[in-house]
């Protein structure tokens, strides 16, 4: 009954997305935009809650496969907000509060991956502010989580999704989001093993080198993300 409840909740984000918005997007790279055999979601530039709206763009096959197989770590504060907190936690089929902090939070989400999990992240792990930097005034960078994700996970695809940001349909800390507005969003998939062995290969080790992950993906980044 859960799976159905979630199914509705993201057919409701995509009816409505296309509705009230435009997109403009393009696919990078020379593999064929096809969303079966995905099993992580890398979101880079994180700027709005409202970033559901690019499931606009998911097929639906992609939505019901994630109605039930979604995994997705979810930032303590926000999931305690009333209605907001009670949205994503019925956005995915596991949505795990975590901390923002290294500690056993982290470690319950990565025993929570399986073989068919579709796991969703934004590995910078906090929203960026109209300022350009997150809350506390730092610089928005790439934590070392999805690298913890990348050593457990064996096959599949990633899809990366390079957003242009949403300050200009929302930004944090405002009630409502502007309507008719056009989103800007770049996809690019290539298979995890793939992905995996242009770092392993340079490595004696089975696992990624986190400073050179988090590198790639600063730099996918800024090539990537539509201004």
């Amino acid at each position: 009954m859960k799976r159905f409840l979630i199914f509705f909740i993201l057919l409701a984000v995509k009816i409505l997305s296309r509705l009230f918005y435009r997109f403009e997007y393009r696919f990078i790279g020379d593999q064929l935009p096809k969303w079966n055999d995905i099993n992580l979601v890398v979101f880079l530039n994180h700027t709005s809650l409202y970033e559901p709206l690019f499931l606009g763009l998911a097929p639906l096959k992609f939505l019901w496969k994630g109605s039930s197989r979604f995994l997705v770590p979810g930032a303590d504060k926000t999931l305690n907000r009333p209605l907001v907190g009670w949205f994503f936690k019925n956005f995915a089929a596991k949505m795990i509060s975590i901390s923002r902090k290294r500690d056993h939070t982290w470690d319950y989400f990565l025993s929570q991956i399986e073989r068919d999990s579709l796991v969703l992240i934004a590995p910078e792990g906090r929203m960026m502010r109209e300022t350009g930097l997150d809350l506390d005034g730092n610089e928005m960078t790439i934590r070392t989580g999805i690298v913890d994700i990348l050593n457990q996970m064996k096959e599949g695809k990633i899809i990366f999704i390079y957003s242009g940001g949403l300050h200009h349909v929302q930004i944090p800390g405002q009630r409502w989001p502007k309507l008719f507005k056009t989103l800007k969003v770049n996809f690019e998939i290539t298979d995890i093993l793939t992905y995996k062995s242009f770092f392993l290969k340079k490595s004696a080790s089975d696992l990624l080198s986190k400073d050179e992950v988090v590198e790639d993906l600063e730099k996918r980044k800024k090539e990537h993300c539509p201004s």
